[in-house]
C-alpha cells in the first residue's frame, strides 16, 4: 500500500496540482494587495475619502464614532462589515477573471496543437489511397 501511495504522489497530475495550489496562494496574496492597496483607495476617493474597508454597521455593542472595523471587532461589537464583504467580492471577481483567461489560453493552445496534429495526419494521407493502388494494379494486369 505504501508503494501505491508513492506511485500516486509521483504521478504528474498530483505534482501539477500541488504547483497550481502554491502558485494560486501566491496569486491570491497579489490580488488582495491589488484590491486593498490600489482599488479600495480609488473607491474610497469616490465615496468622499472614506476608507472602504472600514465601512460597517454596528448590530450590537458600543463602538466609538469613527472607529475602524478592527477596533470595533476588538471592542466585542457585532458588526456587519459591508466594506470587507465587497472587498472579498472584488478579490473573487479578479481571481475568477484571471483563471478564466488562463483556462481560455490553455484551451486555445490545446486546439492549436490538435489542429497541427490533424494537418500532419492529412499531409501523410495525401498519397494514393489503397483503392487507387488496387485499381492501378488491376489496370496494369489487364495490359
Amino acid at each position: 500500500m505504501l508503494q501505491e501511495f508513492k506511485d500516486f504522489i509521483a504521478k504528474g497530475n498530483v505534482m501539477d496540482m500541488a504547483v497550481g495550489i502554491i502558485i494560486g496562494a501566491a496569486f491570491t496574496a497579489i490580488v488582495k494587495s491589488l484590491v486593498g492597496d490600489l482599488i479600495n483607495p480609488i473607491i474610497g476617493l469616490f465615496m468622499g475619502g472614506i476608507d472602504f474597508v472600514n465601512v460597517y454597521w454596528v448590530l450590537s455593542g458600543e463602538v466609538p464614532d469613527g472607529a475602524s472595523l478592527e477596533a470595533a471587532r476588538e471592542a466585542g461589537a457585532a458588526v456587519f462589515a459591508i466594506g470587507a464583504f465587497i472587498m472579498a467580492i472584488i478579490n473573487f471577481l479578479i481571481i475568477a477573471f484571471v483563471v478564466f483567461m488562463l483556462v481560455r489560453y490553455v484551451n486555445k493552445a490545446k486546439e492549436a496543437a490538435a489542429k497541427a496534429e490533424e494537418e500532419v495526419v492529412e499531409e501523410e494521407e495525401t498519397g494514393p489511397s489503397e483503392l487507387d493502388v488496387l485499381l492501378e494494379i488491376r489496370d496494369s494486369l489487364k495490359k
